[in-house]
């Protein structure tokens, strides 16, 4: 018996309809079907069902989804979504087309608005496959017409009103889909962020374009303030003509704010496509830093500057390369790319700068570049209870550290200055978290080097900084020809080092509380000036070698320290020592940073008897900004008293007495010297202790301990106390 049909199991198999009849084609179609492998069949069963639906949904507009639509969003977004007008969701052929009148998308519940979006009329041709894969939502075609959105940040920053879902969620950052024309009509965008200080309002407009290669210009315009300053932008999006084949859409965009100009101009491949775009920048200003407030990103105040670069997105990265243009009366070349890695924001920067204008300087340490700008050098002093100081008091910008990570790597090839020995600056700076390190920051000085790590911790409070500055070993003469010292003759050398850590977000702030070591180390060497004898006072070895013909013989220095302790920013002798081939030469007392007041003296014992040695301190007294040297003290005044006296009263030669050097000065053991050893670590030449050096404060008497009256005079000129 035959197998009946399994899909008609009241018919025989081999019952076949007569030919030509309906029943018969029916059979013949069975036939067919049932020779179809099982796979294919079910994919032609998918196929059929697909294409059902899309014909149902092209028929009928997908109007019928209305309703599910409001469901389906206001579930997902966790806002309600209404729309009170008309409302079509189909393939049209292919892509979805979506269009929805009066409809909109309400707020979360701390929004100064009601809605997020509105709009009268929202049409749109979206690729589908964007939906599912990618992470940008592609749309080939968009028209909204008294359209509204409202874009803003909690006060708290942690919260913005585009990122949906679970009103607790961390804000995400903007992702715009990729739309490539636009059809704009009443338009508007409103931005809040109260972090960043940061409001504006854009209005949108399309209007037809004057050139036949563009079907439409979008033309926007509109205002706002960013950290109360207001700023004004406006410009137009060409959209390409669909029959121009490789059409782009061009961007013209002029931002002002004050005297800060920002122009963009250039293509993009769609209204809101940046990769691949071909942009070109061009920014002027009194201010660079004005600028990059507009990121939320603290950069050093600048004078006026001008920079063109080309522009782009690639990889997450906007990339401003071939950089160039100046600042102050600097150049500066090189590239600057901002990501948000991490939903945080990070600069890299490889900048490169051929000449640098001593001016440019001083704001990248707190000084103010209008006053330099207007005053020159002059600008960098101020005046603060009737005395001119020259520490900045500038503070660093703690919160605007805390919103973005920095990579820098910057060059400098020369210095603009007249006196200023300083080329080749290598900076490399990072900043992570609110811990900033320049470290690196090295250059060459007067046939040296110097290098030093810097690093400025933000992340609790107060500020506190760290400071390691080394300078190699450096030709003296070089080093010091500004202040007579002759290179011809000069075969000393000078090292040094600087090891300090203060509290504070200013360089004056920080260096007032400081707590660390200053140390200045001479090697052996010889040095040739006028001044190394007159600021000895030796009379009596300057005749000689005026006389003798050994006056332009260069000083031979055996080693010297010139070293201060440091605490809570007043700077303590400990010691200075200069031991030369006839002379010791001793310091004692210090400075302060508070209020930058000096309090020095110096002394200089001969090795060998003198008839005429003053034997005084020379006084350093004064500020920063206005030392004063006093070569004529009261002890060498005293000293001319008593030898008056003894002319008047006995001969002239008896004169001679009061200015005996009895040549006990000690030799100093360089060892301790040349290791930058404290006071209490120095000896003589035959290995005692030397009881000369003071104990590393800053008295300046014989002891170093200092008097009452000694101790109130310092404190009233180093710490302000009466």
């Amino acid at each position: 018996m035959a197998d009946a049909d399994p899909l008609r199991p009241d018919m025989p198999a081999n019952e076949v309809p007569r030919p030509g009849g309906a029943r018969y084609h029916l059979y013949r179609a069975r036939e067919n079907w049932r020779k179809i492998p099982l796979p294919f069949r079910v994919l032609l069963w998918i196929v059929g069902i697909i294409f059902a639906l899309w014909l149902i949904l092209f028929v009928t507009k997908g109007r019928f989804l209305k309703h599910p639509f409001e469901r389906f969003l206001t579930s997902r977004l966790e806002r309600p979504v209404k729309v009170g007008g008309d409302f079509q969701l189909y393939f049209d052929p292919v892509t979805i087309k979506f269009r929805a009148e009066k409809m909109t998308v309400a707020n979360t519940q701390w929004a100064s608005r009601p809605d997020f979006f509105r709009a009268d009329l929202i049409d749109s041709r979206i690729a589908p496959l964007s939906l599912l894969f990618g992470d940008k939502y592609r749309v080939g075609w968009l028209e909204l017409r008294n359209a509204a959105a409202d874009l803003e940040w909690s006060r708290d920053g942690k919260s913005n009103t585009w990122t949906f879902g679970d009103p607790n969620r961390k804000g995400e950052p903007l992702n715009l889909p990729l739309i490539r024309r636009a059809l704009l009509a009443g338009t508007t965008l409103r931005y809040r962020d109260p972090r960043m200080q940061l409001a504006t309002d854009i209005g949108f407009e399309t209007v037809k374009a004057q050139d036949s290669r563009f079907a439409s210009d979008v033309r926007f315009s509109g205002t706002g303030t960013m950290r109360q300053r207001p700023f004004t932008l406006r410009g137009g999006l060409l959209s390409p003509n669909e029959t121009v084949m490789g059409g782009k859409n061009s961007l013209a965009l002029h931002a002002e704010a004050g005297a800060t100009i920002l122009e963009v101009s250039g293509t993009l491949p769609g209204a809101t496509e940046i990769k691949g775009a071909d942009l070109r920048l061009i920014t002027h200003g009194p201010n660079l830093a004005r600028l990059f407030d507009f990121l939320g990103v603290a950069i050093p105040e600048t004078r006026d500057y001008r920079l063109t670069s080309a522009l782009t997105r690639q990889g997450g990265e906007w990339r401003f390369t071939h950089l160039k243009g100046r600042f102050g009366d600097s150049d500066l070349a090189g590239r600057l790319t901002v990501s948000l890695p991490n939903n945080r924001l990070l600069l890299k920067a490889a900048l490169t700068t051929q000449t640098l204008d001593i001016l440019d300087i001083g704001p990248f340490i707190g000084y103010d570049p209008q006053k330099l700008e207007a005053q020159g050098a002059d600008g960098a002093i101020s005046t603060v209870g009737g005395t001119p100081r020259i520490l900045p008091d500038a503070p660093l910008r703690v919160e605007a550290l805390r919103n973005f990570d920095a990579r820098l790597q910057y060059d400098v090839r020369r210095i603009r200055a007249e006196h200023v020995p300083i080329s080749n600056i290598g900076l490399t700076l990072a900043l992570d978290h609110s811990l900033l390190k320049l470290s690196p920051l090295t250059f060459d000085m007067s046939g040296g080097h110097l290098s030093s790590d810097i690093s400025i911790n933000a992340r609790g409070q107060p500020v506190r900084t760290t400071y390691d500055i080394r300078l190699s070993p450096t030709p003296m003469g070089k080093l010091l020809a500004r202040w007579g010292v002759e290179e011809s003759g000069t075969t000393g050398m000078i090292k040094a080092r600087v090891q300090m850590t203060g509290l504070g977000d200013t360089l004056h702030d920080s260096l007032s509380t400081s707590d660390g070591r200053i140390a200045v180390i001479l090697p052996a060497g010889s040095m040739w000036t006028r001044n190394i004898q007159l600021s000895e006072l030796d009379i009596g070895t300057f005749i000689t070698k005026m006389f003798s013909g050994k006056l332009k013989k260069p000083v031979q220095i055996n080693c010297g320290l010139i070293a201060f302790t440091v605490r809570n920013g007043v700077a303590a002798a400990d010691p200075i020592i200069i031991d030369t081939e006839k002379n010791v030469l001793l310091g004692r007392g210090g400075f302060s940073f508070r209020n930058e007041s000096l309090d020095l003296s110096f002394r200089a014992d001969g090795k060998k008897f003198s008839l005429f040695s003053g034997q005084s301190p020379v006084s350093l007294d004064g500020t920063f900004v206005k030392p004063h040297i006093d070569v004529i003290s009261p002890e060498l005044i005293a000293r001319g008293g008593a030898a008056a006296a003894l002319g008047v009263a006995a001969s002239p030669l008896a004169a001679v007495l009061a200015f005996v050097d009895i040549g006990d000065a000690k030799s100093a053991a360089c060892g301790p010297v040349l290791a930058g050893a404290t006071a209490t670590a120095q000896r003589t030449k035959g290995g005692k202790p030397r009881d000369d050096v003071g104990h590393g404060t800053t008295a300046k008497d014989e002891a170093g301990k200092g008097s009452q009256k000694e101790k109130k005079s310092q404190e009233k000129k180093f710490l302000g106390i009466f």
